[in-house]
């Protein structure tokens, strides 16, 4: 869930030199207010919405980090055809608890295209910037008392690392557990195996640092010559040794009911740091809608915005941002 992202169901899938708010009420709503946020960098403007109550004082900010793919700051993406809504809807809930929100589309995506020239140029370390540079300006705003980053998917590893700097706390939701390298062959198991085959030799060769250059047919989509040096940057993440370096409180959100992160992955992080808090969230889904044990229904709501996220999940990252 950007150009250089793999579309494919396989996947689970800087510095800040100008900074501007620009205050335009986007929403009739009476209980919050939503304007536009901009991070200028090096490449290139990176576009967002902050989500406030209507009226407040000073109040602790969550940064919202997307996952992979060409996802939006709302969470949906109109080349994979998904439309769920559920940054936007996260935004809204946690305003009514005084919390406020910057969700972004991340360089390459959505009104952010620009900010990214190139599939070959892009590095995972380029998000992890942009992340930090979203945290120090939120923190330089005197609007906000605390800085909280919560990250999904792939966005929660991106937040991990970025969180070890200037941020009071940090949420990771539905984050995979391992490195990505092995999470794609834990996926391909369910492959035909010169599928399997093909992609182990390309995986051994990235994780050495070495790009390849003559990939084959069948898993070209995954592995073409321009995504590889983003793979390569990504492969030298391993979240559950990333998340050890972490000194603030963290919590730790899966959904049992997730077809692209398992509950597994969750227990792998909380493993790795037994001081943070583990909630498992019974029939939640990847986009954080409540489905039950439906694969249809889970499906579905990949493509269904009026769906509300699951009110567990607002209620548990209420208590954890507002708790002392």
């Amino acid at each position: 869930m950007q150009m250089h992202y793999i579309k494919s169901n396989l996947v689970i899938l800087h510095f800040l030199l100008i900074s501007s708010i620009t205050f335009a009420q986007s929403s009739n709503d009476t209980s919050y207010t939503e304007s536009d946020i901009t991070l200028t960098t090096k490449t290139g403007q990176i576009f967002g919405t902050l989500c406030t109550p209507k009226h407040f004082t000073k109040i602790p900010v969550a940064l919202i980090i997307a996952g992979s793919g060409p996802t939006d700051r709302d969470c949906n993406s109109t080349l994979s055809g998904i439309k769920t809504d559920a940054y936007k809807l996260l935004a809204h809930q946690l305003s009514a608890y005084g919390i406020a929100t910057v969700r972004y589309d991340k360089r390459g995506v959505a009104k952010s295209k620009d900010a990214l020239k190139s599939e070959t140029d892009i590095r995972f370390d380029d998000y992890i910037s942009d992340a930090s540079d979203w945290v120090q300006l939120l923190r330089s705003d005197a609007r906000f008392s605390k800085v909280i980053i919560i990250g999904h998917s792939e966005g929660s590893l991106l937040g991990m690392v970025a969180a070890t700097k200037n941020t009071d706390k940090y949420i990771s939701i539905s984050g995979p557990g391992q490195s990505i390298d092995k999470t794609l062959t834990e996926q391909l198991k369910s492959k035909p195996i010169a599928i399997q085959d093909s992609a182990a030799v390309i995986m051994d060769s990235l994780k050495l640092g070495k790009t390849v250059k003559h990939v084959p047919l069948n898993v070209l989509m995954l592995f073409r010559p321009s995504v590889q040096p983003y793979m390569i940057s990504w492969f030298k993440y391993d979240p559950q040794i990333e998340i050890k370096k972490l000194t603030i409180p963290v919590l730790i959100i899966q959904g049992t009911s997730d077809m692209q992160v398992s509950v597994d992955d969750a227990k792998r992080l909380a493993t790795a740091k037994p001081d943070a808090k583990l909630v498992l969230i019974n029939g939640m889904n990847h986009v954080f809608k409540k489905v039950g044990d439906s694969k249809e229904d889970n499906t579905k709501s990949y493509s269904d915005p009026s769906l509300p996220v699951d009110e567990k999940l607002v209620t548990t990252i209420e208590t954890f941002i507002n708790g002392k």
